[in-house]
């Protein structure tokens, strides 16, 4: 991974910046310890702690109104924790020296001059943040927008705003990465270059937090997972132990012994579910317990598969308690009036 380092020479006014490895041990971690955020008399996130290291894509989940937004601005420094504390590298992030070229965020789209160019927003964050100019048109090149630097950022699309929001991340090089729904408004081809570009990000030994509610996505994107709910910590663990956790495995059982199996698999506690192409579902016993009562009763068995649950199966049975804005569903699936 690289990372500009500024230098500044005594007995001259002159800068200049050299592209420079960062040390393979160094761990540039975001830790967040016992935070607290009240707005009147609600608490938006409430005693909170939890690490994100280095090396890995860690993303954020949690039902609609669970904190992860205010978590994600007390970490960029944007909001104050009543309590506790949100650290970048130990440090938090107004005590950092140049937190551009440390820290990149994208915490909303569009968050720009609607009257600037592309390539103008970016060319005023560098100016302003001792940047290399020349890292204006890569990071445009990096995020597919070189055709379109010129164009006011104001007439862009959602997906060209999300690009742009990226590319100013990306800006100072940062080994720290934060983004919050950074497929939002993308296509297809836009959702893969994200998803494949934060774990090109994280292989390089950076920082990558990101929050979405695209669960399908950050099964496909994220090694790690930070799980909150009414501001409180679920869970903090890899993907697929979270899924594990969540106990929902069943097993694919194919016999042409169905109706005997079925009976012993029910007597001995099972839940058997009959599937239109002829196999059964069944939850309750693992495959070797399967195993032994096809072999003691004489049955047979032509295939034997367990099916993992999935991270949207774990998230939902996880933060079913914790969903704060929940629709009352009536009869035909239409809704009744609960909280948008």
């Amino acid at each position: 991974m690289f990372s500009w380092c500024y230098h500044h020479h005594e007995n001259t006014d002159q800068r200049h910046y050299i592209h420079t490895d960062l040390a393979i041990g160094l761990e540039v971690m975001i830790t967040a310890h016992s935070l607290i955020k009240r707005y009147g008399s609600i608490t938006a996130v409430d005693n909170l702690t939890f690490e994100v290291p280095p090396g890995s894509v860690t993303g954020f989940l949690g039902p609609n109104g669970s904190g992860k937004s205010t978590t994600m601005r007390m970490i960029m420094g944007l909001d104050y924790p009543d309590s506790g504390s949100a650290l970048i590298g130990g440090k938090t992030y107004h005590d950092l020296s140049w937190p551009l070229r440390e820290v990149g965020g994208l915490l909303e789209a569009k968050a720009f001059h609607p009257g600037r160019t592309a390539r103008n927003h970016l060319r005023w964050l560098a100016l302003t943040n001792d940047i290399p100019i020349s890292r204006v048109d890569e990071v445009l090149e990096q995020v597919g927008l070189t055709s379109v630097a010129n164009k006011r950022a104001g007439n862009f699309s959602l997906g060209m705003g999300q690009r742009l929001g990226i590319a100013a991340t990306l800006l100072g090089d940062p080994g720290v990465l934060l983004f919050d729904e950074p497929v939002n408004g993308l296509d297809p081809e836009g959702i893969r270059w994200v998803r494949n570009f934060l774990r090109s990000l994280a292989a390089e030994g950076r920082t990558v937090f990101v929050s979405s509610h695209l669960i399908s996505e950050m099964a496909l994107t994220a090694d790690r997972l930070v799980v909150i709910g009414r501001g409180r910590l679920i869970a903090e663990t890899t993907v697929d132990d979270f899924v594990a956790r969540a106990g929902r495995g069943t097993i694919k059982l194919v016999t042409p012994d169905i109706s005997e199996f079925t009976a012993s698999l029910t007597g001995a506690g099972a839940t058997v579910l009959a599937q239109k192409d002829g196999s059964l579902t069944v939850g309750g016993l693992a495959a070797p317990q399967i195993g032994d009562l096809a072999s003691s009763k004489g049955y047979r068995i032509h295939e034997l598969t367990p099916i993992a649950a999935s991270l949207e199966d774990a998230f939902m049975e996880l933060t079913q308690d914790e969903v704060e804005y929940r629709p009352s569903m009536m009869a035909g699936g239409t809704s009744s009036g609960g909280k948008d």
